[in-house]
Order: structure tokens, then C-alpha cells, then sequence
């Protein structure tokens, strides 16, 4: 799994970091960046329930 955070609509709620921290950070604010790629399988559930859970719809999984 890929998965890219849109820095267009992202707004820097913190909500993915708090879901997936070892795949999310907002150290760089004022946007999330995406900290390993490809996902490993093992935190691939908590990237769908960050993508389900972004206000914004600013996280996108690429491919599976």
C-alpha cells in the first residue's frame, strides 16, 4: 500500500498522527507527511481508519 496526504486540503488536525504515528507525522507542520512508503502490512489498518476519519479527505491510498 502507498498512501500520499494532499498538502492542498490537509489542515493540520493531527488526526492521522494520532491513528498511525509510524506512518504519519506533523512535525513539518503545517501539513501531515507521510513517513514510510510503501505502508508496511502491518499498519495498514490504521492508514484506512486515518483516511476514514481525515475531516478533510486529505489522505489518498494510491494502491494495494
Amino acid at each position: 500500500m502507498r498512501v500520499i496526504v494532499d498538502e492542498d486540503l490537509c489542515l493540520g488536525c493531527g488526526v492521522c498522527e494520532e491513528l498511525a504515528p509510524e506512518v504519519f507525522s506533523m512535525a513539518n507542520e503545517p501539513f501531515a507527511e507521510v513517513l514510510v512508503d510503501p505502508v508496511p502490512e502491518e499498519y495498514e489498518d490504521d492508514v484506512r481508519q486515518s483516511v476514514e476519519e481525515c475531516p478533510e479527505e486529505a489522505i489518498i491510498i494510491t494502491e494495494e
